[in-house]
C-alpha cells in the first residue's frame, strides 16, 4: 500500500474567513432596538448566523417561538436580558451565555428596568438577515404582520404561546 501525504482537494477546501467590520455591518432598527448583521449563512457556507442586537429598556424582543434546524446562541454584552427556555423564566446578565437547542420554546426581551446587548449565534446557519429586515419593517408599519407567519418555514421560526412568558412580561410592565 502507498503512503500519500493527504491532500486537500478542491472539494474540500475550506471557507473563506469571514470578517465583518463594525463600520461596514448593515444595521435594521425597530423602535426599541438596533439588530447589527454580522454573518449570514451564505457567506459562512452555512456554518453560523450571527448578529448583534442592543434592546432600550422595556424592550419586548422576541415572543414565544423556536427553530427545527438550529442552536440559537446567546451572549450578553452588557445589561440583562429576561429569557424563556421551555417553561422557566431567567434573567442572562453581562457575559451569561444560553444555548437553545432545537425544538426548545423560548423567548426574549429586556430585563424590566434594563437594556440589553446581546449577540446571537445560529448554528447550523440559517439564512435570517431577510426575516430581521422584515422585522423591522413590520415595527415600523411598512410591511404586513401576516408576511411573518407565512415565512416561518423559510426562516425556520415558529411561533408558539406561552402563557408562562405572557405572565412574566405582565409583570414587567
Amino acid at each position: 500500500m502507498n503512503k500519500e501525504t493527504p491532500t486537500m482537494s478542491a472539494s474540500k477546501t475550506p471557507p473563506a474567513a469571514l470578517l465583518t467590520r463594525h463600520a461596514d455591518a448593515e444595521t435594521c432598527a425597530d423602535p426599541s432596538s438596533v439588530m447589527t448583521l454580522l454573518a449570514d449563512s451564505d457567506g459562512t457556507a452555512g456554518g453560523i448566523t450571527s448578529y448583534r442586537s442592543t434592546f432600550a429598556e422595556g424592550a419586548t424582543g422576541a415572543p414565544a417561538h423556536f427553530h427545527t434546524r438550529a442552536t440559537e446562541l446567546f451572549f450578553v454584552i452588557s445589561g440583562a436580558l429576561q429569557v424563556l427556555v421551555g417553561e422557566e423564566v431567567t434573567v442572562l446578565e453581562e457575559g451569561d451565555f444560553l444555548a437553545v437547542p432545537p425544538h426548545t420554546p423560548h423567548a426574549f426581551a429586556a430585563a424590566p428596568g434594563c437594556e440589553a446587548d446581546v449577540l446571537f449565534v445560529f448554528t447550523p446557519g440559517v439564512g435570517r438577515f431577510d426575516y430581521l429586515r422584515l422585522l423591522g419593517r413590520v415595527m415600523r408599519g411598512e410591511a404586513d404582520p401576516k408576511e411573518i407567519a407565512e415565512s416561518s418555514e423559510r426562516f425556520d421560526n415558529h411561533y408558539v404561546d406561552s402563557a408562562v412568558w405572557r405572565a412574566a412580561l405582565e409583570r414587567s410592565a
